[in-house]
């Protein structure tokens, strides 16, 4: 039944083997598979360079166990299955299988066959323990709601416009968990039990951690996928984007009323259907006749150069029968092959392929990268397939189904594998969608195409901190909201002043979106484009809104040392920038409850205002420090809650324990 085998602990019982293997200090990879042996895929998870020391194991008749440092799993034969439980090396149960009576003839891990060789994999765990510790649960990437304990939550494991599934979960308890499969599913983090669920799938496959702080926890599970790499300077400052600037000039002219204001731009971005067709990877030279020159223009303002690229591949497109003889493209198994038909009929390319991987970027290189174009914004990147219809489509690496959730992470890795080839020593690309693992292909997540009002402002606060918890700490969100927006509504402007605020704290300070009244384009021949949104630079909203916009773009360039700080902690160490209060402060209890504040960082507690009306706020300060208000200089007492004014000009910001005096008054 027991055995050890090349340092692991092999379990084999009724046609199951069940491998429980080190994988990285504190951590065990556990792999279950019928009937055949198991494999170690690299979905997400990396080789462990650093492997714990200490491994112990004990093998009896009915039971074995495997200690890995600070965590160790118990194997016991219970009611005709075997049974799992982690402890931490406190003796603190972490984790444990669910256990039904002997009448349920049920186990903690059940494969149903699919009919060809997969299986529906369900695998249950205990949610409550004897210790009654209430336990609260966070991380797994972007979902679309304004709380940050998942506890109770039932959630989908598939990648959406606005959504990215990234299942991997800390625990209040002392753990961190991976489930390390890329199939569609689901998940339930109930009070009787947690379940996770994938709909086809070979094996079962996860990665548990154990540790003492949220911080030591995301460590290890940062080193075990890959940390994010080197942010390039210009990841530090400011970025202008909209949907869309749609013609040569227009960009050189916003990226001109930045320099002659004498407000700092880093990036401005192009965003789509600068295209010819879906799919042709260049500008459309009706629209952009000299992208070289524009380029060159905005590189002497100091500005760097982001354009849009679509993993959509038109019927129309240039590319279209090549990328289909070669086996490019996302097979359709049943019905017509479209699969998406915003700007025509289209299908996706394969980013699962490396060949069809080393395609797009030799055709992104050619016509963007050797015109000046500095770096890409791969939007679609769930992919968004119209209707979301999982079972129809199959990749190089199987079906949707069964390692769907991969692609965001593949379509990151071309490029950033291209780009690294190209010499480029640090390497970000905006994407819309992540996986485990994309944080080590330069992947800065946005949370998708969001409406324009206070509730999804406050999801954006929770979606980014859960980014962070999920391991990706180059996080980014549309400011004002993507989808509508007036550019004369008060009502609009109030929301945008607080959102941009909030903004100059986030890792990356990103304008974007669809602004009304819109605009109709047209070229000089009389070629209709696709439709634009409106002005969206900081002076488009009214002097009293451009002060205000331009003091927050002055306020991140101050801070722009301390960003930099923050981005080498998060390459060096795994650490977010945006980080949770009980991140920083777990051991005082107030801190596991707030969704509504944040620290940008170690030194600034930020609140940001997000009611319509508000003109102040209350803040909890954390005990044993002191705390400065950033605008009025006013020192408070740790260990309280304070209520601090909140005027349309200024968003709450504390400094800790006396620090960035110079900053104090600027704002």
């Amino acid at each position: 039944m027991f055995s050890q085998h090349d340092n692991a602990l092999v379990c084999r019982f009724n046609d199951e083997t069940l491998i429980l293997k080190p994988w990285g200090r504190d951590s065990l990879r556990v792999v279950s598979r019928l009937m055949t042996e198991p494999d170690f895929p690299d979905w997400a998870l990396l080789e462990p360079e650093e492997c714990e020391s200490v491994i112990t194991y004990s093998i009896e008749d009915k039971c074995a166990s495997i200690a890995v440092g600070k965590i160790r799993a118990d194997i016991v034969y219970f009611h005709g299955a075997l049974h799992i439980t982690y402890t931490r090396d406190d003796g603190k149960v972490l984790l444990s299988e669910a256990r039904y009576p002997n009448c349920f003839l049920r186990s903690g891990r059940e494969f149903v066959s699919t009919g060809d060789d997969g299986f529906r994999l369900s695998v249950q765990f205990a949610g409550s323990y004897a210790d009654g510790e209430e336990e609260k649960l966070f991380g797994m990437g972007q979902y679309q709601q304004d709380f940050l304990d998942l506890k109770g939550c039932h959630l989908e494991l598939a990648h959406r416009n606005a959504q990215s599934s990234i299942p991997f979960v800390l625990s209040s308890r002392g753990y961190g968990f991976l489930w390390h499969n890329p199939a569609i599913g689901e998940v339930c983090f109930g009070k009787n039990e947690t379940v996770w669920k994938a709909r086809s799938t070979h094996q079962m496959d996860y990665w548990i951690t154990a540790g003492y702080s949220p911080a030591e926890i995301l460590g290890k599970y940062t080193a075990a996928v890959g940390r994010a790499p080197k942010m390039p300077e210009y990841g530090l400052g400011y970025w202008q984007c909209k949907l869309r600037y749609w013609n040569q000039e227009q960009v050189l002219k916003v990226a001109r009323g930045y320099r002659d204001r004498g407000i700092p731009l880093d990036v401005i971005v192009i965003d789509f259907f600068h295209w010819p067709h879906l799919g042709d990877f260049c500008f459309d030279p009706e629209f952009f006749p000299d992208p070289k020159a524009m380029c060159d223009e905005l590189h002497a303002m100091g500005t760097k150069v982001m354009v849009s690229v679509w993993p959509q591949i038109g019927h129309d497109s240039v590319n279209f029968r090549e990328m289909k003889e070669k086996g490019y493209l996302v097979r359709c198994d049943r019905g017509i092959n479209v699969m998406m038909l915003c700007g025509g009929p289209s299908v996706f390319y394969d980013a699962t392929n490396p060949e069809a991987r080393k395609y797009v970027w030799e055709k992104c290189r050619k016509n963007y990268r050797d015109v000046g174009v500095d770096f890409f914004w791969l939007d679609e990147a769930e992919p968004e397939f119209t209707p979301y219809s999982y079972d129809t489509y199959r990749y190089h690496s199987g079906t949707v189904l069964r390692t769907g959730n991969i692609f965001p992470q593949m379509y990151s890795r071309g490029f950033y594998e291209g780009m690294k080839a190209d010499g480029d020593e640090a390497v970000v690309n905006l994407v819309r969608c992540a996986w485990a693992g994309s944080a080590r292909y330069g992947a800065l997540v946005w949370s998708g195409d969001v409406h324009c009002d206070f509730e999804t402002l406050r999801n954006q606060l929770c979606i980014g901190l859960s980014a962070g918890i999920a391991g990706l700490p180059w996080w980014s969100c549309d400011l004002g909201g993507f989808t509508g927006g007036d550019i004369n509504d008060p009502a609009y402007i109030e929301l945008l002043l607080r959102w941009f605020a909030w903004g100059a704290f986030s890792p990356v300070m990103r304008m974007h979106g669809n602004r009304k009244p819109y605009e109709s384009v047209v070229s000089p021949s009389g070629k209709v484009g696709f439709s634009s949104g409106n002005d969206n630079e900081v002076w488009s909203f009214g002097e009293e809104a451009e002060k205000i916009l331009t003091s927050y773009i002055r306020m991140r360039q101050r801070m722009r040392d301390y960003t930099r700080r923050l981005t080498e902690e998060a390459t060096e160490f795994g650490h977010p920038m945006m980080r949770t209060m009980f991140y920083e402060f777990p051991e005082q209890a107030e801190s596991w409850s707030l969704n509504d504040q944040y620290m940008y960082g170690p030194d600034l507690l930020c609140a940001p205002v997000m009611y319509a009306g508000a003109t102040s706020r209350k803040v909890w300060l954390p005990a044993g420090h002191t705390w400065t208000d950033l605008r009025s200089g006013t020192v408070y007492s740790g260990g309280q809650t304070v209520e601090i004014d909140a005027p349309i000009s200024y968003m709450p910001v504390l400094l800790k324990d006396g620090s960035h005096p110079d900053w104090i008054g600027t704002l």
